[in-house]
């Protein structure tokens, strides 16, 4: 698979080469039907993700409007989606229960600027030699977390208190609270991810989480069901992006953040070069790896300016615009600007989402998100089972940057003892 190598010393955004190569009026009509169609995927995503995440859904807004307008415009891909991603709710969620909003957006602010530095320094290259079994055991790891996390929205369920962060803890309380579960609104956010499901299978090319979104919020509209919506949970939401304002900086707030934000940093690497290289192999390109951590630190910086949630490349919504026929990264700068017309025109529909059909949404995301093929076959060796089990086990017991560190220590440990043995 291309993996970008030929290129990796270039620090020039794909844009530039796309426009110096000759952009057509062709080219610019596919760029703009691929960025309708993105945005549409992006719409209900951000918001769940950011409301998954323990914020209001308009920071996730924010997020794909600023980070994913400067992940294309500056990245070294020419198909890559940023946003905020599902891979860091778990990361975000701990981040505001421990340190609030304003130590959220800090946070993003210092990996943006740690994931810029990554790139200037070359050393995106070394994200590349994660090992496979690694990036499949906390991707699973990822997926189980959020689907649990994703229970009480999707049930209506009433905790006792506030929800814990720890897997076990969390699936204990929401056991004892299954007696407050809420009809209504297990119906709607499981119609919702099934209405996806079959979506999927039937009407690929249909936009079905927009769609199961929609006639969730209708249904809940109409019939007067007794769920939690957007607006009576976070109110309106507001009609485009704030002013920038940096976030409240001191040297006691930074060093109290710092391990966070070299979590996000090393989730934010990972994710968005794995996109970068999903996108080479559908398309035959290189994508330009320092250029790409450079683009995305640059956007993390701008996103907590804004007051957004942490960005990366996205490969759902990566391999959505290339199947819809973009040609090059104005298609993604383009489905920023939809998301932002969205905000402007339409921002008070979002009020009528129903919680729990925003569950059932990030149900869907976290199904495709593991890899439960590949999870099976890397089973079949003992070596690479052991890396697997230790990262996916350790993600879910302690947390996501635990279980990369252990599984790449195993990893290679194991690689040094196969070659002392030989």
């Amino acid at each position: 698979m291309p993996d970008g190598s030929a290129t990796a010393h270039h620090y020039r955004p794909k844009l530039a080469t796309v426009l110096s190569e000759g952009y057509d009026l062709g080219c610019f009509r596919k760029d703009l039907l691929a960025a309708l169609t993105v945005a549409i995927v992006a719409l209900p995503l951000s918001m769940a993700i950011a409301v998954a995440s323990g914020v209001s859904p308009e920071r996730g807004l924010y997020a794909a409007v600023i980070g994913g307008f400067l992940v294309s415009a500056l990245g070294g891909s020419r198909y890559q989606i940023g946003g905020p991603a599902g891979a860091f709710i778990v990361l975000v969620s701990a981040t505001v229960t421990r340190f609030g909003i304003e130590g959220l957006l800090l946070t993003v602010f210092i990996s943006g600027f740690m994931l810029t530095l990554i790139g200037l320094l070359r050393l995106g290259a070394l994200i590349r030699y994660i090992p496979h079994p690694v990036t499949v055991g906390f991707t699973c790891g990822i997926a189980v977390t959020i689907f649990a996390s994703q229970l009480r929205d999707l049930g209506g369920l009433k905790l006792p208190a506030v929800e814990p962060g720890p897997l076990l803890p969390k699936l204990v309380m929401l056991g004892q609270s299954l007696p407050t579960i809420s009809p209504a609104a297990l119906a709607v956010g499981v119609g919702s991810a099934g209405l996806i499901f079959l979506l999927r299978r039937r009407a690929p090319n249909w936009p079905g989480m927009l769609i199961a979104v929609t006639l969730a919020s209708a249904a809940a509209s109409l019939f007067h069901l007794p769920v939690e919506t957007i607006g009576s949970h976070f109110g309106q939401l507001p009609s485009g992006v704030p002013s920038p304002q940096l976030p409240s900086i001191s040297y006691a707030a930074v060093l109290e953040v710092l391990p966070a934000a070299l979590s996000f940093t090393l989730i934010g690497a990972v994710e968005s070069l794995l996109s970068a290289k999903v996108a080479d192999g559908m398309t035959g390109r290189k994508h330009r790896y320092n250029m790409e951590v450079v683009a995305q630190g640059i956007a993390n910086v701008a996103s907590a300016i804004f007051g957004g949630i942490s960005v990366t490349g996205t490969i759902a919504r990566t391999a959505t615009n290339i199947r819809a026929g973009a040609c090059s990264p104005v298609s993604g700068m383009a489905h920023a600007i939809f998301v932002l017309a969205f905000m402007l025109v339409a921002a008070p529909l979002a009020s009528f989402i129903p919680l729990s059909a925003l569950a059932g949404v990030l149900v869907v995301v976290c199904w495709n998100m593991a890899e439960k093929e590949e999870f099976l076959r890397l089973l079949h060796d003992w070596r690479s089972a052991a890396v697997l089990i230790a990262t996916f086990g350790l993600t879910l017991i302690e947390d996501l940057t635990f279980g990369i560190i252990a599984g790449c220590a195993l990893a290679a440990a194991l690689a040094i003892y196969d070659r002392v043995r030989a």
